[in-house]
């Protein structure tokens, strides 16, 4: 799974999910490119059943980006346990996406072949997505 190897603290604040993505928002490495119209935390099991969707779909052929990268840690408390004594362990690793962010990009492939593979992609992930071609 996907996560960084060393951070300066270990655990975030849950933080607001407000605006819009401008930075990542465009097709820059491949043709065509997956962008989130929703927001929401992406998770790096999330991330890696969707690259594992794209790459059995293309049966390993063209070449895939991913554009994100799940370096915010959230914790959790084990179920049952009662309130207080302190915040829970580092459960996961996430990525905060906003609207308009381009998760993940494919090239090397047909248009057809590309589209049917995002789409299995979109599938595995929580948010609605579009497919987005780069632009010439």
């Amino acid at each position: 799974m996907l996560g960084p190897k060393r951070r300066k603290y270990r655990k975030d604040f849950r933080g607001r999910r407000k605006g819009n993505s401008l930075r990542g928002s465009t097709v820059a490495f491949g043709e065509f490119g997956l962008k989130a119209l929703g927001r929401d935390w992406l998770s790096a099991a999330q991330l890696e059943a969707a690259r594992r969707a794209v790459t059995n779909s293309l049966k390993r052929k063209g070449r895939v980006w991913l554009r994100v990268f799940p370096d915010k840690p959230v914790s959790s408390r084990p179920a049952g346990q009662r309130m207080g004594s302190g915040k829970g362990d580092v459960d996961r690793y996430v990525v905060v996406i906003t609207p308009g962010r381009v998760i993940l990009e494919i090239a090397g492939v047909p248009e057809e072949m590309a589209k049917s593979a995002l789409d299995m992609a979109a599938r595995k992930l929580p948010f609605r997505t579009k497919i987005v071609a780069k632009e010439k």
